[in-house]
């Protein structure tokens, strides 16, 4: 009996540590600065509970590297002017 107890503690240990492990913020180090004509795809996920901030996720391809995911700081002069212009370019059906 306390075999079993234990292995239904384990196994909501266990099950406690994965759900924790999905709520945690994708961007928890922030990417390079980038060039716009690399930019594949811009997604923009809103602020959650355990993010400190919003999470601008772009998606580049490079000859040399293929594709790769960045996330962006949201405050960077940078990445406001990139989130501009794909709005723009994103509005004229590229």
């Amino acid at each position: 009996m306390k075999l079993l107890t234990a292995a239904l503690l384990l196994l909501f240990i266990a099950m406690c540590l994965a759900s924790a492990e999905g709520a945690k913020c994708k961007c928890s180090r922030k990417g390079p600065k980038i060039r716009f004509s690399n930019v594949r795809k811009l997604e923009i996920k809103p602020r959650y509970p355990f993010c400190v901030e919003e999470m601008i996720i772009v998606t580049l391809w490079t000859r040399v590297r293929g594709e790769q995911q960045h996330c962006l700081n949201p405050k960077r002069q940078n990445t406001v002017r990139l989130l501009k212009w794909y709005r723009v370019w994103k509005e004229k059906g590229r």
